[in-house]
């Protein structure tokens, strides 16, 4: 039986979430899956909706939609109020606490992505930080794997900003996720 994970990203144009997914995608090649991407924005380039969706599986991908998202990253109130509602039982709903009013509830939770990236300089890391952080969450893929894609990706001081953020944001789940 393979393993199949269903990830959706989703906030507002100019959060990067197209990014991270094309990030995750690359991250999970390099581990050997088999990925399919698809994304969605709206005609504004920063403001509009902007969605990705990645299915990573260790077997063929039959089937390359997704159904019933095993992880949602929700990086502003729509997308929150759009993806918590497709999210699979027992599925993972993170979501960015600098835009999104906290909640309650059995598998969300919530953190300030945009306010950690703006504290650490740069708010364009924020979708870095929230990578980071469902990752290390969801163990969708490990973090090697990310720091490779992110380090063939950038290069000199932008590599060095983004793995700082994705590291940021793994520290950052392992501290909310921290055993009681």
């Amino acid at each position: 039986m393979s393993r199949r994970s269903e990830i959706v990203l989703a906030g507002s144009g100019g959060q990067g979430v197209l990014l991270s997914g094309t990030l995750l995608a690359e991250a999970a090649i390099l581990e050997g899956a088999n990925v399919v991407q698809t994304v969605s924005y709206g005609i504004a380039t920063r403001g509009g909706t902007s969605m990705t969706e990645v299915i990573v599986d260790d077997g063929e991908i039959v089937f390359q939609q997704v159904e019933k998202p095993d992880v949602v990253l929700a990086m502003s109130p729509e997308a929150m109020k759009t993806y918590e509602a497709s999210a699979g039982e027992g599925a993972l709903v993170l979501y960015d606490t600098t835009f999104v009013e906290e909640r309650q509830g059995k598998n969300l939770a919530g953190f300030p992505f945009t306010d950690t990236a703006a504290k650490m300089g740069n708010v364009g890391l924020a979708n870095i930080i929230a990578l980071g952080f469902l990752c290390a969450a969801s163990g969708v893929l490990t973090q090697d794997a990310l720091e490779t894609a992110i380090s063939e990706r950038f290069s000199d001081k932008k590599r060095d900003a983004n793995l700082a953020a994705l590291r940021a944001g793994a520290a950052a789940a392992a501290s909310v996720f921290a055993p009681a």
